[in-house]
């Protein structure tokens, strides 16, 4: 920075500590005694002068004028001012324990005052040490690390990275992040924090065994996303823009502590648990290569070890039409139903060959074609829940009450992260009926691609099939071999064996990772044991299901699907597939409807795996973003190579960024107007996490200031006293320009914190106590009843909803009350399910909870002088436990 452009006065500042501008603001004008936000404190050396600012009566600039103090520090920003020297005013920014510095808007800012040499050392070249076959995590680490858009969240939004959850995995990795990029980086680092927090996470990782890769990464970025995700705002789930794709809905009961396994693509912990069922989710056929929905239980995936993995991570959101063939396929354009609709399959019991566990591998047949009707857990939350207030209204039928379960569930809500903004793509995926042309479309959400490698026969295939643009089948399935059936199974298994023994350039041509893709989006045929069941001619039929992208992530995330487990062994497919370092093109693989403007991708970061699927060794190969060179990451040893050597290397994950010119020059524009110093009257509050979007992002999408915004357009109570950590003031010119580029906003000019949601937050506490302390009341005096006539039944799962509520742990309450599950109709009466988990209340209670929420059936166990049944004492015990809870 020039000497001109540094401010005179700065010299005259005293010495000021964070804490006593901490405390300056919490107090009040010396001269009014209005309150914050936005006081100002006098900078002159030894004046102790706090004023209001231009809200009130603007007292700040009347002692400015008074004394001759001419820098002042707003408290709510730490923003400086001078009244002399006003051009520099909107690029200082006060920082502890170094002088001022002005920050150009869009360069990420540095901490304290650094030499040229400094800025030109490359950082990020740190290691990290083996603590015990972690190899598969310091790779994954290293190659997430070298992704731009998500590195610069954690060291320039620091202030946003917030959880109550455990085990705050985020704050680990910030925390890793933090030291692998720092100036004065050491030669590696022990990630032991990070190690033990993904642990807790998942049992599978504990101890030390070898472990894949991929399926860290999941579980890694699973866990980030939960502990970071934020409720989008009706204005960002409705509004234009990328915020309507950049979503995932729903999210886990807060009562359910069974942690959710990776291993199958699955996200960790996107879907209401609530015990309505086990999640579906959507995998990939692996023995014959057709991408068909099947559905598996997380029970299940708990019980899997290592399976590679699918390539659709993520809820799918059904569309049918009924349509001619040329209408739906080549226009697009589907219409979306409002209710997600399953497509019965043509074997119910069909279980999936999820590529195995090594310990446990499957050998069941394939599924045929069906669509899911439960979301995967990633985008999916349970059915949407009535009124939270519900008066009693005419008696329940049971049958009522058993339809209420698709009803009373929570409203859907959308949820967003860093995480769900960098790496979430979606595919539209369609499966036409070849007899009545009827096309069911499925939206689905991925975080990663799994691609096949296709073998010589698979790519003369496919070759052949481009060329004559029909579709195309890769691979075999066990059940389609005919009456031979296992014998030829078998006999087909040991020649893939053989074959996978002998080296690719023995056997087979060269594999380029454009053929993976081609592989991945080719049409696959639905016929004989794999027929498609149409829901409008109400039989199985030959169909045809092909997919393309809808949405472009800013980073894609790339997996080659190199481990085959089999029912006898496992091995690995080594064969070399090459992939382009710049100017991966995703067109072809696009579809017509997609918004993605920008469609090339240059590789930022391959993780590679030596050895077999038994054992073996991870490294990552990464580009260094400050001097562009390439680099091997292998645990505490990193070392400079080449870009051949990356080409040639046996790649398993691949992230690809996306590149754009166009978003370098939108981005040089902004510093060019910044660096005007233009003087304005007017100063913008912009969403400091939507900033990082910008210098980071090719397609950083409308400007969302409702990341630090309420409903009402005020600062939500929660945010307000860490609002400098979600805004950065920019001046009129830059805001305008952004605005007009990109849209968005809202424009915000002022920050105050909001009085009706303060209202409501008062409301919700007083409610929430109302119901709890009278619930304890009412159930002491149940407990002190000898021989009540009447014992009422609740479900214990209702219950647990409703005792997460008036916790505090959730903010919506429960939806009415659901006892189907725990009742049963017998000779014309409802009566309690042997077994069922319920808990017993009085009628004053019930009568209690029911004027509140509505619900039923209404389930009652009468008392009688014979021996107290074992059920109606457990029951009492459950709510006894649970009221000394309260």
């Amino acid at each position: 920075m020039a000497e001109q452009d540094v401010c005179p006065h700065l010299d005259s500042i005293g010495e000021v500590t964070k804490e006593d501008l901490l405390q300056k603001s919490k107090g009040t004008c010396q001269s009014c005694g209005a309150g914050g936000p936005n006081l100002w404190a006098c900078l002159q050396n030894d004046c102790p002068y706090v004023g209001c600012g231009e809200s009130y009566s603007d007292h700040s600039t009347l002692h400015a004028q008074a004394k001759k103090h001419n820098l002042t520090v707003n408290l709510t920003t730490f923003r400086i001012w001078c009244y002399v020297f006003q051009p520099n005013t909107f690029f200082f920014y006060f920082k502890f324990g170094h002088p001022l510095k002005a920050v150009p808007i869009a360069v990420a800012e540095e901490e304290g005052s650094e030499s040229e040499e400094d800025e030109l050392k490359p950082r990020g070249l740190t290691g990290m040490k083996n603590i015990g076959n972690s190899c598969y995590m310091n790779a994954a680490l290293q190659a997430l690390s070298n992704c731009p858009p998500l590195t610069q969240f954690f060291l320039d939004c620091g202030g946003l990275v917030r959880t109550d959850k455990k085990p705050a995995l985020c704050k680990s990795y910030q925390k890793l992040i933090s030291e692998l990029w720092h100036k004065k980086r050491p030669s590696y680092v022990v990630p032991t924090s990070l190690s033990h927090g993904i642990k807790l996470v998942n049992p599978m990782f504990r101890g030390y065994a070898q472990q894949d890769t991929q399926e860290f990464l999941r579980c890694l970025m699973d866990q980030l996303h939960e502990e970071l995700k934020e409720p989008l705002s009706e204005c960002s789930v409705g509004g234009d823009g990328s915020d309507g794709e950049d979503r995932r809905d729903g999210d886990r009961s807060p009562s359910e502590d069974e942690f959710l396994s990776c291993d199958s693509g699955s996200s960790s912990d996107r879907g209401e648990g609530g015990g309505v069922g086990d999640s579906e989710l959507l995998i990939q056929d692996e023995c014959d290569g057709v991408r068909s929905p099947a559905v598996i239980s997380e029970k299940e995936r708990l019980k899997e070890r290592r399976v590679p993995g699918s390539p659709l991570r993520g809820g799918s959101q059904e569309m049918d039409e009924d349509a001619d063939v040329d209408t739906a396929a080549e226009e697009g354009s589907p219409e979306r139903r409002a209710e997600d609709e399953e497509e019965p399959a043509a074997s119910p019991n069909t279980e999936p060959d999820n590529e195995a566990s090594m310990a446990q591998p499957q050998s069941t047949p394939c599924s045929p074609v069906r669509t899911l009707q439960e979301l995967h857990p990633k985008l999916s939350s349970s059915p949407p829940r009535s009124s939270p207030l519900r008066s009693s209204g005419p008696a329940y039928s049971f049958k009522k009450a058993q339809l209420l379960l698709s009803a009373r569930k929570k409203k859907q809500s959308h949820y967003r992260s860093v995480i769900s903004d960098i790496f979430d793509g979606s595919i539209l995926s369609l499966v036409q009926c070849l007899t009545c042309d009827r096309v069911s479309t499925t939206v689905e959400t991925f975080q990663d691609l799994s691609l096949p490698i296709p073998g010589k026969e698979d790519l003369a295939k496919l070759h052949s099939s481009i060329h004559q643009n029909l579709p195309v089948k890769t691979g075999v399935c066990p059940d389609t071999y005919g009456s031979q059936g296992w014998i030829s199974y078998i006999m087909d298994s040991i020649r893939r064996f053989v074959v996978s023994c002998i080296p690719s350039w023995f056997w087979g041509p060269m594999v380029t990772l454009e053929d993976c893709l081609a592989a991945f989006f080719a049409a696959d045929e639905l016929k004989g044991d794999n027929m498609y069941s149409c829901e409008r001619c109400k039989k199985l039929r030959n169909g045809v299901k092909y997919c393309k992208v809808l949405r472009l992530p800013e980073i894609l995330c790339i997996h080659l699907k190199r481990f085959r487990h089999e029912v006898m062994y496992s091995f690995k497919i080594s064969s070399h597939v090459s992939f382009p370092l710049e100017g991966l093109d995703m067109r072809p693989f696009l579809a017509k409807e997609s918004p993605s403007q920008v469609t090339t991708y240059d590789l930022l970061s391959v993780i590679c795996h030596h050895g077999t699927a038994g054992s073996g060794h991870y490294i990552a190969y990464c580009q260094n973003v400050i001097n562009g060179q390439w680099y091997e990451f292998d645990d505490q040893y990193v070392t400079e190579v080449h870009e051949t050597v990356v080409q040639n290397a046996e790649a398993y994950v691949l992230f690809y960024r996306k590149s754009s010119e166009e978003a370098v020059r939108e981005r040089q524009k902004v510093v060019a107007l910044a660096n005007m110093k233009e003087p304005s009257l007017l100063q913008f509050y912009i969403s400091r996490e939507w900033l990082n979007k910008f210098n980071t992002f090719a397609e950083p999408g409308p400007i969302s200031n409702h990341t630090f915004l309420c409903q009402h357009g005020g600062i939500p109570p929660n945010k307000y006293h860490y609002i400098d950590d979600l805004v950065v003031i920019v001046p009129q010119n830059v805001w305008e320009y952004l605005y007009n580029s990109f849209g968005g906003g809202p424009a915000v000019n002022h920050l105050y914190m909001c009085a009706i949601c303060q209202v409501e937050i008062e409301a919700l506490a007083k409610r929430r106590k109302t119901e709890i302390d009278t619930f304890i009341k009412l159930n002491k005096e149940f407990q002190a009843e000898e021989a009540p006539t009447v014992i009422l039944c609740i479900s214990m799962q209702w219950f647990r909803e409703w005792e997460s509520f008036v916790k505090g742990k959730d903010n919506e309450p429960p939806g009415p009350i659901d006892n189907s599950k725990i009742g049963v109709m017998k000779g014309g009466h409802i009566q309690l399910k042997q077994g069922a988990d319920y808990g017993q209340i009085s009628e004053e209670t019930w009568q209690y909870l029911l004027g509140i929420y509505g619900g039923g059936p209404e389930i009652a166990v009468r008392q009688t002088v014979a021996p107290a049944d074992p059920d109606t004492l457990h029951g009492e015990r459950k709510i006894e436990a649970e009221t000394r809870a309260l």
